[in-house]
């Protein structure tokens, strides 16, 4: 099976168990470094503890093993995103309207790969910003690797 339907089965099958935990399921990954890991990563108002970790864990592990729906060995993660977790829903752009966000570039935009922005809105194919200038711009989504949220140290 590809990696693409395991997350599609494990997002599935994490969501009611998420619920269940009072936690969001923000994403899903299945990845291989050395070995393969599937990272499920939760998040709450007000943030997660291990105990959300831990029960979320204990009960997507034992509903992994019944479905058997992945065939090789894997270590699974239940952890946070993190405070920079990047936007990848559609109510994480609409959460961050007005704030500032970090656009990231598969090749340098206007003479930079990462580029600070206020997000204004979104949709499936752009996002409009506005720069330093208070200048709003509308960049394309096919030429941006990620977004996060700008954070000030």
């Amino acid at each position: 099976m590809d990696k693409k339907k395991i997350v599609e089965q494990v997002s599935e099958l994490a969501l009611p168990i998420c619920e269940a935990c009072g936690v969001e399921l923000v994403d899903v990954e299945y990845v291989r470094e050395r070995d393969w890991y599937l990272r499920v990563y939760i998040d709450k108002e007000g943030g997660i503890d291990i105990d959300d970790c831990t029960a979320v864990s204990g009960d997507l592990e034992k509903v992994l093993d019944e479905k058997d729906v992945i065939k090789e060995q894997y270590y699974l993660e239940v952890s946070s995103p993190g405070i920079d977790r990047p936007l990848k829903k559609d109510s994480d752009y609409v959460d961050h309207y007005g704030k500032k966000i970090d656009v990231s570039f598969y090749a340098p935009f206007e003479g930079k790969k990462v580029q600070t922005y206020e997000l204004v809105s979104h949709d499936e194919a752009h996002l409009v910003v506005k720069n330093f200038k208070k200048q709003k711009v509308t960049l394309e989504r096919s030429l941006i690797s990620s977004v996060r949220p700008h954070l000030d140290f």
